[in-house]
């Protein structure tokens, strides 16, 4: 029976097990041979003394080329200096598939590659362990979010990314060819999941992908991402926040426990902290005075990757800015009865990097076809979400978080096309 080589233990020394694997590294010593398999969980040495194994496997054990995909059946014995404490003494070694030489890059990392390179060869690059451990952990982030969401009365819900308008206005968005009309690849479920908050859901969850077609060519955009979006009926702002906080505690807390093994083999120096709750909350006027000591900005601007830098350098960890101007947020960003100008809005941060945005929505027909012509956009254009406004839309809130990037902060990724399995952006459209 097959066994992935994590599997192996000391009740299996003196048995005969079968792996199946690439081989990833090749050691003659003439009269002793050792080959390096590899399977998704680790390696096992395979030992080939001359005098015991016979002619056949260890002359085609000798022809072997690395990453070539082979079937070992032998007898495990243990071995204190081979990885994992064991060996194995093959009986049977049969080629599935032999590789060509050169290797586009080396699997080894002996030889270093940069990151145009391997995501050239994203097939190769990801069966180095320490690049396949980043999506082992992005598999169980995903576990551990649906768990909480389940946990909490959420509905998972999947909205449409083919879509006839802007979710938010503007032009950032991918134009395509829908039969006799143009229509657009979505830039966010937004509209769709406050329009379940008419339909009765109260509480839904979606993860999927969104499409942002803005030219952006830095270390933490992607012209395509998966999203992790919220929407909460009889609810504002701070009842929002205190879902993602807390589901960012829990993410942390179970990364930590399940994924040690990964996380070592990403960096052995690198661990996975438990954030403390609440997270603090930084008012937009307050980081704005924070950069004004460094960096002159204007209110009622967006803040520059400059001026988040310098924020990122004020405080640790995670962090909301909160009550963002009114006029630089989405229409359909609540404002404050007392205070117009002012939204009920936040974006989550960590460091410099933002993760996530969020907002009290707002319910009330009147106001948010209002918001929308300051906005200079269409309300006719918005029809089919308005409609869901004029018969009895309750108070509700939500937010969108990038998993890539929560993926960047908790491991300490330079670039968010590491955490990204075949990144898109302005110069890749393949592999």
């Amino acid at each position: 029976m097959r066994k992935l080589t994590a599997e192996i233990g000391v009740e299996d020394f003196g048995k005969e097990i079968e792996l199946y694997g690439w081989i990833h590294e090749i050691r003659d010593l003439g009269g002793l041979l050792f080959l390096i398999l590899r399977d998704r969980e680790g390696f096992a040495q395979i030992t080939l003394p001359k005098k015991v194994v016979s002619k056949e496997i260890f002359k085609k054990a000798r022809k072997i080329k690395r990453e070539s995909v082979v079937r070992v059946k032998g007898v495990v014995k243990e071995e204190s200096k081979a990885p994992n404490g064991f060996e194995i003494i093959p009986s049977e070694l049969e080629i599935l598939n032999e590789a060509e030489t050169p290797l586009p890059l080396d699997v080894t990392e002996k030889v270093k590659a940069d990151l145009d390179t391997r995501l050239n060869h994203r097939f190769l690059d990801l069966r180095k362990l320490r690049i396949n451990s980043i999506f082992r952990i992005r598999s169980e982030v995903l576990n551990v979010i649906r768990d909480f969401f389940h946990q909490h009365g959420f509905v998972e819900v999947h909205t449409p990314k083919i879509v006839s308008t802007a979710t938010e206005g503007g032009t950032e968005l991918f134009p395509i060819s829908y039969f006799e009309r143009e229509a657009f690849l979505n830039q966010s479920p937004q509209l769709y999941k406050q329009t379940l908050m008419s339909a009765g859901f109260d509480r839904v969850f979606e993860i999927g992908p969104i499409f942002r077609a803005e030219e952006h060519d830095t270390v933490r955009h992607l012209n395509e991402a998966i999203s992790i979006d919220i929407e909460v009926s009889f609810t504002d702002h701070e009842g929002v926040m205190r879902y993602l906080e807390e589901l960012i505690l829990r993410i942390h807390e179970k990364i930590s426990e399940r994924c040690e093994k990964f996380i070592e083999r990403i960096d052995t120096n690198l661990s996975i902290s438990i954030p403390e709750l609440p997270f603090e909350r930084v008012k937009y006027d307050e980081a704005i005075e924070i950069i004004e000591r460094r960096e002159s900005i204007e209110w009622g601007e967006d803040l520059s990757t400059s001026a988040l830098k310098i924020l990122g350098e004020e405080f640790d960890g995670y962090y909301f800015i909160v009550d963002w101007p009114t006029k630089i947020k989405p229409f359909y960003a609540m404002p404050y009865d007392n205070k117009p100008e002012i939204s009920k809005s936040f974006d989550l941060m960590y460091g410099s990097l933002e993760l996530a945005s969020g907002a009290q929505r707002i319910h009330k027909y009147d106001l948010l076809v209002e918001r929308m012509n300051e906005q200079d956009l269409n309300p006719e254009s918005f029809a089919f979400y308005l409609e869901a406004f004029k018969y009895g839309m309750p108070p509700h809130a939500g937010w969108g978080l990038g998993l890539e990037r929560l993926l960047m902060a908790m491991l300490n990724l330079r670039n968010i096309r590491e955490a990204t399995l075949f990144p898109r952006d302005r110069h890749r459209l393949v592999p």
